[in-house]
């Protein structure tokens, strides 16, 4: 590959490519070298980003029946799970006339449950890969003049393994990675490679039959619904903090309503229309705990106090020995549900739980209240 390069947060960062061009890439080359009897030590791809790829082969064997080989992974600076592992294609001849097969062998996981890219009992490789591989495959029979058909079988045997350590399982891919990509190239800590993972989850939610789709940003979130209201794990959808992009993609699934739960440190600032809770995005935690106190009656010494505490628990405590922290949460509360319906108004209803440190309830919307009514 060429070397390219993005620039994110000042620092210069090579992008790899994807387990998807890794699989088109070994089988296009296995598809060559079983058509022509020529051994290849390298072959060319161009992404359907636009790049091109030059990519090493591995583990070549060649017979008469089928010939398989691998590539490596390369993720370039992107801390991905998948970086270095080979992805291998076996290729063989079929009687069908100008059929294109495709499955996944050893280290490829299985679709278990409805709502993901492919159906349940597929393999787990996406729609992307498959065309390029398909793509790929059809050039490669017609330089040939090969008018047979050909059986694809991607692998990785280091996938199972791998797998333990991403999303799969819960999404319902079992024994194995899924080969993934859409543009066939890492970008290096993509936010957006996150939300897409977290959009996907979402529309799988929906197509396992929930009603209303139950978001967290992470595990705190996740633990006081588990704690307080009972509610499992695989129920909660974790938002990190794209609370704004997880409600677009609610949107997108087809959901009318949301319910939101999250730690006061980061669900203060909703309050404030700041969608994206990461303190990049904006922090703002003590301007609006103020401004929320000055709002319930509070004194200027005491909003003023706010500037000098590190953690939203710390302003709390200030709050209640002053008094006024019950109706600062009430401020709050009125005006998380106003930004959320400017927001959203007409295409979501959102019901938010704001609970602190030790899954103690602050505050749930009226949304919330409604439909939380007799759990505790």
């Amino acid at each position: 590959m060429m070397e390219s390069f993005i620039t994110k947060d000042g620092k210069r960062l090579r992008r790899g490519y994807t387990t998807g061009s890794c699989a088109a890439a070994a089988a296009k080359s296995a598809a060559l070298m079983l058509l022509t009897g020529c051994r290849l030590d390298s072959i060319h791809l161009i992404t359907p980003f636009g790049i091109e790829l030059n990519l090493p082969l591995h583990d070549i064997e060649i017979n008469e029946r089928y010939v398989t080989c691998g590539v490596v992974k390369d993720s370039g600076d992107d801390p991905d799970v998948t970086d270095g592992i080979t992805v291998y294609a076996k290729v063989e001849k079929t009687e069908l006339p100008y059929t294109i097969e495709i499955d996944g062998g050893q280290g490829i996981g299985r679709v278990t449950k409805p709502g993901l890219d492919q159906r349940v009992g597929c393999a787990a490789i996406n729609s992307t890969p498959r065309r390029m591989i398909t793509e790929e495959l059809q050039q490669v029979c017609e330089d040939s003049s090969y008018t047979g058909g050909l059986k694809v079988i991607i692998s990785a045997p280091e996938g199972t393994d791998i797998a333990k350590r991403t999303f799969n399982p819960k999404l319902g891919v079992v024994d194995g990675i899924s080969i993934l990509g859409t543009t066939g190239i890492v970008e290096p800590m993509s936010e957006e490679a996150l939300i897409d993972s977290i959009a996907l989850e979402i529309r799988q939610r929906k197509a396992l039959g929930d009603r209303r789709l139950i978001l967290a940003p992470g595990n705190f979130g996740a633990d006081f619904l588990k704690s307080v209201y009972k509610i499992e794990d695989e129920q909660i959808v974790k938002c990190s903090n794209y609370v704004g992009n997880a409600l677009e993609a609610a949107i997108g699934a087809g959901f009318s309503e949301v319910l939101l739960a999250g730690h006061i440190g980061k669900f203060i600032k909703l309050s404030g229309g700041i969608m994206n809770t990461h303190s990049k995005e904006g922090d703002h935690r003590a301007e609006l705990m103020a401004s929320a106190a000055l709002a319930a009656g509070a004194s200027p010494e005491t909003a003023k106090s706010m500037s000098d505490c590190v953690t939203t628990d710390e302003m709390l405590r200030i709050l209640d020995m002053e008094g006024v922290l019950s109706g600062t949460m009430e401020v709050l509360k009125e005006r998380i549900e106003d930004a959320l319906a400017v927001r959203f108004a007409g295409q979501l209803e959102i019901g938010v739980i704001v609970f602190v440190t030790g899954n103690v309830e602050l505050f749930k919307t009226e949304k919330a209240r409604e439909w939380m009514e007799g759990q505790p």
